[in-house]
């Protein structure tokens, strides 16, 4: 898996405090944008999270490229809409030679292992000679859910806010979770107050999941 995080919006905190300031002022709106000092800003962003005014956080986006994850992945990942994606298309591109993703509890077993890599290389043999027989759009068809994709996703901070709510959990898949995780990581380097509170809602209150729950609260300071 390969993340890099590739374009945002510049001054990112700066814009969403003064985005939110100015729903409450009368100054001028290009001079509300310069005039925030930096505690300030950390200030109306703390504001926004603790009474939940989420709109100005849609100001901001951020934009990466992911490569090496599985269609698994890609397919959940597009479930959330309030995104731009852009995806490898297997429709204009070959995957004669395509590589794969291999979960962890197959590597772990020599008997699962040895199932897996032969199914793929008898898919990617399946896949040639179909190549030579079909148009490649029919050919994609016996494709697996392993074959590795690429992609450039771009989502504002709100989206991003809930992405990671949602896949950092312990109950997401493992694929994705690890996606969220290093995608968190990178945006939090960029703004940190934005992402303060980012990530699996259990490490900063009660957990969503209910019966679902993991069992595993984690609770700022009472880390075990």
């Amino acid at each position: 898996m390969y993340i890099d995080l590739v374009a945002h919006t510049p001054n990112p905190e700066r814009v969403v405090a003064s985005a939110a300031r100015l729903c409450y002022s009368s100054m001028c709106p290009r001079d509300n944008l310069g005039s925030m000092t930096d505690l300030q800003i950390s200030d109306f962003v703390a504001k926004l999270a603790e009474v939940g005014h989420e709109s100005p956080l849609e100001h901001v986006t951020f934009t990466f490229v992911v490569d090496g994850v599985s269609r698994a992945l890609s397919h959940q990942l597009v479930r959330h809409r309030i995104a731009s994606y852009s995806q490898r298309s297997q429709r204009y591109v070959s995957e004669k030679e395509f590589d794969f993703v291999v979960p962890e509890s197959i590597l772990a077993d020599p008997v699962s292992s040895k199932i897996y890599a032969n199914t793929m290389v008898q898919i990617q043999k399946a896949y040639r000679k179909l190549s030579s027989l079909v148009p490649r759009e029919d050919a994609r068809y016996v494709l697996p859910n392993a074959c590795h994709t690429s992609l450039i996703v771009t989502m504002n901070v709100r989206s991003l806010l809930n992405f990671f709510r949602v896949r950092c959990c312990r109950r997401a898949q493992w694929e994705i979770r690890k996606l969220a995780e290093e995608m968190l990581e990178n945006v939090r380097f960029i703004a940190p107050n934005l992402f303060r509170t980012a990530g699996r809602p259990c490490e900063h209150g009660p957990c969503p999941e209910g019966d679902m729950s993991c069992k595993k609260k984690e609770v700022a300071g009472e880390r075990g």
